[in-house]
């Protein structure tokens, strides 16, 4: 079955995936823990749902469930092409989806931000090869640009030996992603050296311009340090972060709206930089500047999962740069790449 299972539909992102996919005929069938919210959006969209729970014993990416839940959600899934998770935090859900994916013979996507997803998925990365099936999280704005941005410049370097990736956050966060950045930040500061990830509590603050002149980044550990890493080979990497606005909050999540409003993503534009050292000490950079992130989020992931169900997929882990090309990101909306050096 041609089908694309979208688990955690009914969330702000996975409501705005879902109507996309269908918006552009993919054959979807919507999925996630509350009945009553999936009902009522595949009415609306016409399409079919499944009541999906994950064991709630599930702490982190690395938990397995019992034999009878892996079990019954590897049947739940069966039968479905790819698997696209947009429910957070990923931490709790990728896990047990990316077995049970593995399990049924489907391919696994998902949006996270969580660096330990990514790793996770890349420990699995030999026995989703030896199934058949793609691990690929990251098909979002996270970490599509940066990805696609980073294997461009990397290829302009000769002999590239550190990579330093900046993103510029604008805007309001959405509740599902606010939980997510607890995720992030939960993981440490982390960067890779010569190849492995190794923590740098003490890493300090960078400036970068991303087009209006240079601005402070503080370090923070994103996907990036995995996929990049995967993409270009490039031994040395750090990640860097500007936030605008509201980004990142604290306290009471639940008191934070759904996620920004049509307006909110429309006024907030979001950008990456990418800056390449090669062996020679020459820097190359660049800028992508795209529409906000949460708008990009659905056109990626959905854009992602209509190629691997025609056919675009390698066995394994695998990053959107690797399989889909360095221009992935410049498909996507309204997006823009310029080269600095």
């Amino acid at each position: 079955m041609n089908t694309l299972l979208i688990y955690g539909a009914t969330g702000y992102t996975g409501r705005m995936v879902a109507t996309h996919a269908r918006a552009v005929g993919l054959d979807i069938c919507l999925a996630g823990r509350d009945e009553a919210r999936l009902s009522s959006l595949a009415a609306e969209l016409g399409v079919p749902y499944r009541v999906i729970a994950l064991d709630d014993d599930l702490a982190d990416a690395g938990a397995s469930a019992s034999p009878e839940g892996n079990e019954r959600l590897k049947q739940a899934i069966s039968g479905f092409h790819t698997v696209l998770n947009c429910a957070g935090p990923f931490a709790r859900t990728a896990g047990p989806l990316m077995r049970a994916c593995m399990a049924a013979g489907a391919h696994y996507l998902d949006i996270t931000a969580e660096i330990r997803t990514y790793q996770h998925a890349e420990s699995l990365g030999s026995l989703a090869a030896d199934a058949g099936v793609m691990l690929m999280p990251g098909v979002g704005w996270d970490v599509v640009p940066t990805d696609s941005l980073a294997m461009q410049v990397a290829q302009s370097v000769n002999v590239p030996v550190d990579l330093r990736i900046a993103l510029k956050v604008a805007g309001g966060m959405s509740r599902g992603s606010a939980a997510s950045a607890g995720e992030i930040v939960a993981a440490g500061l982390l960067v890779r050296r010569d190849g492995e990830l190794v923590s740098q509590p003490d890493a300090s603050t960078v400036r970068f311009d991303f087009g209006d002149g240079p601005v402070e980044c503080f370090p923070l550990s994103f996907g990036d340090l995995v996929t990049a890493w995967h993409s270009t080979g490039i031994r040395n990497i750090s990640m860097f972060v500007h936030v605008t606005g509201d980004a990142f909050p604290t306290g009471d999540l639940a008191s934070l709206p759904e996620g920004p409003t049509q307006a909110q993503r429309d006024a907030d534009r979001a950008a990456a930089v990418v800056e390449v050292t090669g062996a020679d000490g020459v820097v190359s950079r660049a800028v992508i500047d795209t529409i906000n992130g949460y708008s990009y989020t659905p056109l990626a992931a959905v854009a992602a999962a209509r190629r691997v169900m025609e056919g675009e997929w390698r066995p394994g882990f695998e990053t959107p740069a690797r399989v889909f090309g360095a221009g992935f990101a410049e498909s996507i909306g309204d997006s823009t790449v310029t080269h600095l050096a």
